[in-house]
C-alpha cells in the first residue's frame, strides 16, 4: 500500500464519516415509544400523593359541615332522696325519680367561625395539587431531556466510534509499510483518543440509566397499563427512549422581552401561582383564627331543663310532680391572662404568614430572572454555535484534511480537529437541551390563573 493509496482510503473515510455527522441527532426521525406528554399523564395519575391530598380535601370539607352544627344536648337520670332505712320510694316527700336535659351553646360564633376555618383549610388543597403537579411535569420534563441528551450524544460518539475505529487500521497499515510520514506515535495518539471515546460511552449510559431509574419511580403504578400495556416497571424502563427533543415553548413568550411592564406582569402572574395561593389561603386561615380568639371574650352559656317525678304518699295522697329550668354561663374576667395573649398570638400568627407569603414570593421571582438570564445567554451561545463555531469546525476539519493529504500536516492535527468537531457538536446538543431545561422551569412559574381555577372545581 503506498502512501497515495492510504491517504486516498483516509479521505474517503473521513468523507464517509462527515456525511454521517452532517445528521444532528436531534434531526433524526425516530418512532418514539413514549412521548414526554404521556409520561407525564401517566406521572400525574400515578402519583398518590394527589390521591391522598383529594381525600384530605374531602375530609375537611365533611368537617366543616360538622363542625357548624351543636354539641349534643346532654340527658341525666336519675333518683334523688331515697329513704336509706327502707328505701322505699313513696316513703319521704323529697324522693324523686329525676329526668334533666341539657343544652350548650359555645361562645358567639364560634360554631361558624370554626366551620369557616376548616373551609378554608380545605381550599388550599386545589392549589397543593396544582403546585404538585407542576412540580412533577417539570420533575419528569428534566429527566426527560437528560435521557434525550445521553441518547443523542451517544450517537454522536457511535458515529465518531467507527471512523476512530478506521484511523487506528489506517494507521498501522500506513506505519507497517513504512510509506509516509506516518510515527508510532500516530498509531499510540489513535488508539488512545478510540480509549477516551470508550471513556465518554460508559459515562453517558452510566448516567442514561441513572436518570431511567429516576424516571420510572414515577412511571411505575397501577395505571400506566392503562397508557402503555406494561405490567411492570421494569417493561415500562425499557419502553423510555426518544430521539429527539420535546417541542417546548414558553407559555408566555413576551416575558423575555426587556420592558419596564415586564416586571410588573411577573408579579401578576406569580401572585396567581399555586403555591403562592396555597399561602393566601393560609392567610384567609390565619385570619379567621382571630376572630375565633375575638369570640373567647364571650361567654358560654347552657341551658337545662328537668323533671321530677314523685309517687304518692302511704295514705295515697297524690304528690305534686316537679319540673326545674335554668340557665348557666362564664363570665370572661382574667382576659388580660389568656383572652388578650391568645388574641395577641392571632394576630402575630397572620403576620408571620404575611411575611412567609412575601419571602415566597422574592425567592420565586430571584429564581425566575436567573433562569431567564440563564436562558437568553443559551440563545445566545446558541445562535454563536450555529452560525459560526459548528461551520468553522467543520472548516476546520477539512482544512486539516486536505493539509495531511497534500502531505502539509500531520495526522495529529487531523484527529484533534476531528475531536474539536465532535466536542463542538456535543457542546451544541448540551445548549439545546440546557435551552430546553430553563424553559421547562420557567414555565413551572409561568402556570395561568385559570388553570388553578380549574383544578379547584
Amino acid at each position: 500500500m503506498n502512501k497515495l493509496n492510504i491517504r486516498f482510503l483516509f479521505s474517503l473515510c473521513v468523507a464517509l464519516f462527515h456525511g454521517m455527522v452532517l445528521f444532528h441527532p436531534l434531526a433524526i426521525k425516530a418512532e418514539t415509544t413514549l412521548s414526554l406528554s404521556t409520561a407525564i399523564e401517566i406521572a400525574h395519575a400515578n402519583d398518590p400523593w394527589l390521591m391522598a391530598n383529594q381525600y384530605e380535601q374531602d375530609a375537611l370539607q365533611l368537617r366543616s359541615g360538622a363542625a357548624a352544627v351543636l354539641p349534643d344536648p346532654r340527658i341525666t337520670l336519675g333518683l334523688a332522696n331515697l329513704a336509706a332505712d327502707s328505701f322505699q320510694f313513696s316513703q319521704e316527700n323529697m324522693t324523686q325519680l329525676r329526668l334533666g336535659v341539657s343544652q350548650l351553646f359555645p361562645r358567639g360564633e364560634t360554631l361558624t367561625l370554626q366551620s369557616k376555618k376548616l373551609h378554608l383549610l380545605s381550599t388550599q388543597n386545589p392549589h397543593l395539587r396544582m403546585e404538585r403537579r407542576r412540580q412533577i411535569e417539570k420533575t419528569v420534563t428534566l429527566l426527560w431531556l437528560d435521557i434525550v441528551k445521553s441518547e443523542a450524544s451517544l450517537r454522536l460518539i457511535e458515529n465518531n466510534r467507527s471512523l476512530f475505529e478506521q484511523l487506528v487500521e489506517i494507521t498501522e497499515a500506513s506505519y507497517s509499510s513504512a510509506y509516509g510520514s506516518t510515527q508510532q506515535q500516530d498509531i499510540v495518539r489513535a488508539q488512545l483518543e478510540l480509549s477516551r471515546l470508550e471513556d465518554r460511552v460508559h459515562k453517558l449510559e452510566q448516567n442514561r440509566v441513572m436518570k431511567e431509574e429516576q424516571l420510572s419511580q414515577w412511571l411505575s403504578g397501577k395505571f400506566t397499563e392503562h397508557y402503555l400495556n406494561a405490567s411492570d416497571a421494569r417493561t415500562v424502563r425499557l419502553k423510555i427512549e426518544s430521539n429527539s427533543l420535546p417541542k417546548l415553548e414558553l407559555s408566555q413568550p413576551t416575558i423575555l422581552q426587556h420592558d419596564v411592564t415586564v416586571n410588573d406582569r411577573l408579579i401578576t402572574t406569580l401572585l396567581m401561582h399555586p403555591a403562592v395561593l396555597t399561602v393566601d389561603s393560609m392567610i384567609d386561615v390565619s385570619h379567621t383564627d382571630i376572630e375565633l380568639a375575638k369570640q373567647q371574650y364571650k361567654p358560654q352559656w347552657s341551658i337545662n331543663a328537668g323533671y321530677a317525678y314523685r309517687a304518692d304518699d302511704p295514705s295515697g295522697n297524690n304528690r305534686a310532680d316537679l319540673l326545674s329550668i335554668g340557665a348557666s354561663f362564664d363570665v370572661p374576667l382574667y382576659t388580660h391572662k389568656k383572652q388578650d395573649k391568645q388574641l395577641q398570638a392571632a394576630v402575630y400568627n397572620k403576620e408571620s404568614i404575611k411575611t412567609k407569603k412575601w419571602l415566597l414570593l422574592r425567592k420565586m421571582l430571584a429564581d425566575f430572572n436567573a433562569i431567564k438570564v440563564e436562558l437568553l445567554q443559551l440563545n445566545k451561545r446558541h445562535d454563536l454555535y450555529q452560525q459560526t463555531l459548528l461551520p468553522q469546525m467543520q472548516a476546520q476539519a477539512e482544512s486539516a484534511l486536505n493539509a495531511y493529504t497534500n502531505d502539509e500536516a500531520d495526522f495529529a492535527e487531523v484527529v484533534r480537529a476531528r475531536i474539536d468537531a465532535l466536542n463542538a457538536e456535543i457542546d451544541n446538543l448540551n445548549i439545546e437541551v440546557e435551552q430546553h431545561k430553563a424553559i421547562a422551569q420557567l414555565n413551572y412559574y409561568l402556570t395561568q390563573q385559570n388553570k388553578v381555577r380549574e383544578e379547584g372545581k
